[in-house]
């Protein structure tokens, strides 16, 4: 078996002994899971059942980002506890993959679960000067870790620009480089907070994955996956700050990053509300027919959504299940297309 790795830019054959350690990226639940969310994970339970069919041990963790600028500004526009809007969407999330036979992970950690953690990481970062408090606030230093920016590619001006597009606000005026990136975020009066050396507030989104991936896999990590979207700045952030606590080995083996999906000419998101609901398509097609419409195309490919994906899909997986009920050597030759396929 082969799997490109962002980092190296190949496919690299897979070496590993029994035992292989995963981590996804998972939600921030402040909205309804949409077919993008399902791509990325029936591709990495696709990825999870081929491991142990092969004879490995698999541990896979996957996150949820329950404390976040997203949730918060949502449940305060539908007048409800942030908590409530986290549980009420994370549960829809798993019904829904449930619904598509995505098996769920072994570790299935909470953010604000494991505050306490994160800001014990932070701390040993500042003690090892690897980051820097201003006015309550926390920031990794981008100096002290040389290999910034070998993940993704990206020269500065480039990163500039996606860090403004992705909250990484480069212009705030206490960063001693616009790049440094957040670790602990002051509260704002009247957000929910915890305590910390520094100020109550809550971690940045970055170290909340570091703190779990190296909490329930330790380090290296076998395969982290996510979205092509996280690349930059989500997971080169990652990779710094868990290489600087454990410089010693790399904090991942295998990166491996899923395209995007997009609709009406944008990718697919919550925040630009093109959304094609997992929900909504259960009552139309099946959940074979579903799964197929995502699996026939490659892990890495962005694609447009298109109705006619599922309509063909749905004809593939009745032939299937039709094929399956008869008995060896009768019936009718399965359409052409779905050998294809």
């Amino acid at each position: 078996m082969r799997l490109y790795d962002t980092l190296s830019g190949e496919a690299r054959a897979f070496e590993s002994g029994p035992e292989v350690s995963v981590y996804v990226c998972g939600i921030t639940p402040y909205d309804t899971t949409h077919l993008g969310h399902a791509f990325l994970y029936v591709v990495f339970d696709v990825l999870m059942r081929h491991l142990e069919a092969r004879g490995h041990s698999v541990t896979y963790t996957q996150n949820v980002t329950d404390i976040d600028d997203d949730i918060l500004r949502k449940a305060a526009e539908l007048g409800m506890d942030y908590r409530e809007l986290a549980r009420r969407e994370t549960e829809r999330f798993q019904r829904d993959l449930a619904a598509l036979n995505v098996r769920p992970p072994d570790h299935y950690p909470r953010a604000t679960q494991e505050i306490d953690r994160m800001v014990d990481l932070i701390r040993r970062l500042v003690e090892h000067g690897n980051a820097y408090e201003r006015e309550g606030n926390v920031y990794f230093r981008l100096s002290s870790y040389a290999s910034y920016g070998a993940l993704s590619k990206l020269d500065r001006a480039e990163m500039l620009e996606l860090a403004a597009e992705r909250g990484g606000n480069p212009d705030d005026p206490l960063r001693d480089d616009p790049l440094d990136f957040q670790l602990w975020q002051r509260a704002a009066p009247g957000e929910p907070s915890w305590p910390s050396p520094w100020s109550d507030g809550r971690p940045g989104w970055h170290i909340e994955c570091s703190e779990m991936a190296l909490r329930y896999l330790g380090q290296p990590v076998t395969i982290h996956g996510g979205g092509s979207d996280l690349i930059f700045p989500h997971h080169e952030c990652e990779r710094a700050q868990s290489e600087s606590l454990n410089p010693a080995d790399p904090f991942v083996r295998y990166w491996m990053h899923v395209g995007m999906l997009r609709y009406e000419g944008e990718k697919m998101s919550k925040s630009l509300g093109n959304l094609v609901l997992v929900g909504d398509l259960l009552e139309q097609y099946s959940p074979d027919a579903i799964r197929l419409a995502l699996l026939s195309h490659h892990y890495r490919e962005s694609w447009e959504y298109e109705h006619e994906v599922l309509t063909t899909a749905q004809s593939w997986a009745d032939q299937l299940a039709a094929a399956l009920e008869l008995p060896s050597g009768e019936g009718q030759p399965l359409d052409p297309s779905l050998r294809a396929a």
